[in-house]
């Protein structure tokens, strides 16, 4: 059986990333409020994973890691990603 991390990510008061693992269910249960489950993830090791107040997720995070975020983050790194498109590169037509 492996062993699954939770991981939440919000910002620091000086702007920076602020990543804490949980080594069980029980433990960020504790530190935070279980408002339900998630039963219409497409990831299907994500259902049935807790829900929490002030946090997006369950997310897939790397083998063995379920990763929440505080909305700002969430939004933040949405922008990022989405912004970091590779452009398509077009191909030049021969004439002649």
């Amino acid at each position: 059986m492996h062993k699954t991390t939770f991981r939440v990510v919000t910002r620091g008061v000086e702007g920076e990333l602020r990543i804490r693992d949980y080594v069980s269910e029980d433990e960020i249960t504790r530190r935070h409020i279980q408002i339900g489950v998630d039963d219409c993830s497409t990831n299907l090791s994500l259902r049935g994973r807790p829900v929490f107040k002030g946090l997006i997720g369950p997310m897939p995070d790397g083998h063995g890691v379920i990763r929440y975020e505080s909305p700002e983050v969430f939004e933040t790194l949405t922008k990022e990603w989405s912004g970091n498109k590779k452009k398509m590169r077009t191909r030049k037509v021969a004439r002649h």
